[in-house]
């Protein structure tokens, strides 16, 4: 099959279609991080990157289609047509942690560039992923792609929570709960016996934040610190128990879990969060720590996608 991958990052949706058993003839990618398509050669140096999705235009013609950039005029030809479009584009603009500037923000705009090569490549099956937002942007994009999206948590498949939207003409079957949680994926596990020792803590979350917080301890040992009179902190929003699900990966700070004895604080590992986004171990070795943590939160979880890639190849199980 053909696949185009829009806002391809790392390349996450190669592996599952890999997982899914599904053969790629070719896969065009569409992506403008370094450090993601670095890591993408890294591993898939047959890819054939495209550049800006903004400068990308399909053409069909002769015995021929091809894709032409206004970086690289001679184009990219090949045989057949686009099987499969995939993508998630930026999701700044619609979260509901940001400022929901939802389609007035130009990076929800991309949406439309999603659009735009969906009409003119026509492929058989496409998928869209995004963040959670407010219905009445949901609809929007749901007019415009004739299908409603789906709500799924990657915890499902993974040790992290990450609820995702997912727009896609393919039929695939319900996910069920593979019980996976961060003592599961952890390099080393951490027993992450809690101290009620508040100062102690408090030391420890000054290590990642200067702010002056609060802290609330959780049932199930988490620890959630607090900024005085607002919820939440940016550098040090959850820290976790490793008997269960982390948060959600983001690209500009890591998850952090905490060991007992003496009680101590630490970032995921690079293999962790590798964990996290189901993709193998030593994936995003080529770049840094923060490079990788980076790509990794703005990717996909790969186990979650190659299920629902497993739709499009109903003989593979």
């Amino acid at each position: 099959m053909n696949v185009l991958s829009l806002f391809d990052g790392m390349s996450c949706a190669r592996i599952a279609l890999e997982r899914a058993g599904i053969p790629v003839t070719n896969y065009f990618a569409s992506e403008v991080d370094k450090s993601a398509i670095k890591i993408s050669r890294d591993n898939w140096p047959l890819i054939r990157q495209l550049g800006d999705v903004t400068k990308i235009k399909y053409k069909t013609g002769g015995y021929q289609n091809s894709f032409v950039s206004q970086s690289d005029p001679s184009g990219l030809y090949f045989k057949g047509k686009i099987d499969l479009l995939i993508g998630g584009s930026p999701c700044q603009g619609f979260s509901v942690a940001g400022k929901q500037l939802n389609f007035e923000d130009p990076r929800s705009k991309l949406f439309f560039e999603f659009l735009r090569l969906k009409n003119e490549c026509n492929p058989e099956f496409f998928l869209l992923e995004n963040v959670k937002m407010p219905k009445s942007q949901q609809d929007i994009i749901t007019g415009f792609l004739g299908v409603k999206p789906i709500l799924i948590n990657s915890n499902l498949v993974s040790a992290q929570n990450r609820e995702r939207l997912y727009w896609t003409n393919i039929p695939f079957t319900e996910i069920e709960d593979k019980n996976i949680f961060l003592k599961d994926i952890c390099d080393g596990f951490e027993s992450g016996t809690l101290t009620q020792n508040k100062d102690e803590i408090n030391t420890e979350i000054k290590r990642f934040t200067k702010r002056h917080i609060g802290i609330t301890f959780h049932p199930n040992g988490n620890i959630r610190p607090y900024k005085t009179g607002k919820a939440g902190i940016g550098e040090c929003t959850l820290i976790c128990h490793t008997n269960n699900k982390s948060n959600t990966l983001i690209k500009s700070h890591a998850v952090k879990i905490y060991k007992g004895n003496p009680f101590k604080i630490r970032k995921v590992t690079q293999l962790e969060a590798e964990r996290l986004q189901t993709v193998p171990d030593g994936y995003t070795k080529s770049v840094s720590y923060n490079q990788a943590i980076s790509a990794l939160g703005n990717g996909w979880t790969v186990d979650l996608i190659a299920h629902i890639f497993l739709g499009y190849n109903p003989n593979k199980k």
